[in-house]
């Protein structure tokens, strides 16, 4: 049959011949956490992947972040577990740089036997909602930040993690070296190779800085006028940033807050609207007055970022970032030139105007985080939202006024389960596995007798 993804056997053979020395790849789907999951096939299997696709269990796109089956998914023993078939996406066929043998990577996407996309898929939920923009003639652009920290493969006497050595000399800083030029070049070799990694496979990436922790760093990445091809960009960044750190004897650490005294990692947002001319909707048409769609898409974010924010904190963790003060937002706030909201709108070139959204935390699925957010735009333009009056100053003091958000884990999923948004943002089978994975997780964490029950507990009560 037709490749339903519109791969090709002739992208695969056009690669193969300029990569003789490639002898595996990596295939890889993502499912609703972020978790990449696959196989690795041998070089002579390419083309027939291509041709026709490989069968993986549906069961695959319903499993928590651990591994495990979630039965109240229903993709496990209610469908039997059958087969579905995975096809390859079109341009994201690359070279893995450093790989000894050499291997490459391929991107799947999951489809039924008859060719219908599977729509517990993330990568599923996110088309659905670029193809109703350009029935509206317009298109999202966008580009993701990626913050992460590179720590010590070793925990410190106390079991805590703690920031990777310089893989130049070996030397230690506990420091929070924000914007040091020279703290970068201790990673030196390391981002090098993360640079090399990014030209072979087609990833925009550009600046590099030491972030507001000790072992923190930032990498940005360039506007795509497709904002599909965004997401895969953060995601295969995040792939080849682990593996290159784990080569050089440091791990790759992309939990939202690792460190507890210090400021977490967010995946920030920015997203655009082209029409079918490639004008910037957001674009001011007279200096001192803002867009109105501009202004209707930020109402949109405002109004539905409450029952969203499972999608933008999904895990136990992705909680523990949103501190007054930490650069994390604590209220659908929006401002102009501002860290301290939800939705900032930077400053520059009014012919680039764009959105910042700043809640999503690095450990998020950038599927659905660009799903949801189009959905609170499209939503704010069809119902020409007010977003209220913009934040200025300190946006952690006027958070209280300005609407709520779940203060925990427990709340976001209720919320996010009873949201008829969010269910239309991520369609009614993608809402059903991604709010049963993440209850499910929820209740293992609950039951979890940890460390610190042990260290509040064990001898005093």
């Amino acid at each position: 049959m037709t490749s339903p993804s519109g791969s090709t056997i002739d992208e695969a053979q056009a690669f193969l011949d300029a990569h003789p020395e490639i002898e595996a790849f990596d295939i890889v789907l993502t499912d609703a956490n972020g978790v990449g999951r696959g196989k690795i096939i041998r070089r002579h299997e390419l083309e027939g992947l291509c041709k026709n696709g490989r069968h993986l269990p549906i069961s695959i796109l319903g499993l928590d972040i651990t591994g495990e089956d979630v039965h109240e998914t229903g993709l496990i023993w209610d469908s039997g577990d059958g087969d579905l078939r995975a096809w390859p996406i079109s341009g994201t066929l690359v070279p893995l740089h450093g790989t000894s043998p050499a291997r490459g990577q391929l991107l799947m996407s999951m489809y039924h036997l008859d060719g219908q996309p599977m729509t517990s898929d993330p990568r599923h939920a996110l088309a659905r909602q670029v193809e109703a923009f350009a029935r509206r003639g317009l298109h999202p652009a966008g580009a993701f930040e990626l913050e992460f920290f590179l720590l010590a493969n070793e925990r410190d006497g106390e079991g805590r993690v703690q920031p990777a050595r310089a893989v130049v000399d070996g030397r230690h800083s506990g420091k929070t070296e924000v914007y040091s030029v020279d703290h970068l070049h201790g990673m030196e070799p390391l981002f090098s190779d993360i640079y090399a990694a990014a030209k072979v496979q087609g990833i925009p990436a550009e600046t590099v800085i030491s972030e507001y922790a000790p072992g923190q760093y930032e990498l940005t990445l360039d506007y795509r006028k497709d904002v599909m091809r965004a997401a895969d960009d953060l995601l295969m960044l995040k792939r080849l940033v682990r593996a290159q750190a784990r080569r050089h004897g440091v791990t790759a650490c992309f939990m939202a807050k690792p460190i507890e005294k210090y400021a977490g990692s967010g995946m920030h947002f920015h997203v655009s609207l082209l029409d079918d001319a490639g004008a910037n909707i957001f674009t001011e048409k007279q200096e001192g007055s803002w867009s109105p769609q501009l202004l209707h898409a930020l109402g949109g974010l405002a109004e539905t970022m409450g029952e969203s924010m499972l999608v933008f904190a999904p895990h136990a963790n992705s909680w523990r970032r949103f501190v007054s003060q930490s650069y994390a937002p604590v209220a659908p706030t929006w401002g102009v030139n501002n860290r301290s909201v939800a939705l900032r709108v930077p400053a520059g070139d009014a012919k680039n105007r764009r959105i910042e959204h700043r809640p999503s935390g690095v450990d998020a699925n950038p599927y659905l985080v660009a799903a949801t957010v189009l959905a609170g735009i499209a939503k704010g333009l069809e119902e020409k939202l007010d977003p209220g009056p913009e934040t200025t100053g300190n946006g952690y003091e006027a958070a209280s006024s300005k609407g709520a958000m779940p203060g925990d884990w427990r709340t976001a999923i209720e919320a996010a389960k009873a949201s008829a948004f969010l269910r239309q943002a991520l369609g009614d089978d993608l809402h059903r596995t991604f709010t049963a994975i993440k209850e499910a997780e929820y209740l293992r964490v609950a039951r979890t007798v940890s460390e610190l029950d042990y260290h509040l507990y064990l001898h005093e009560v």
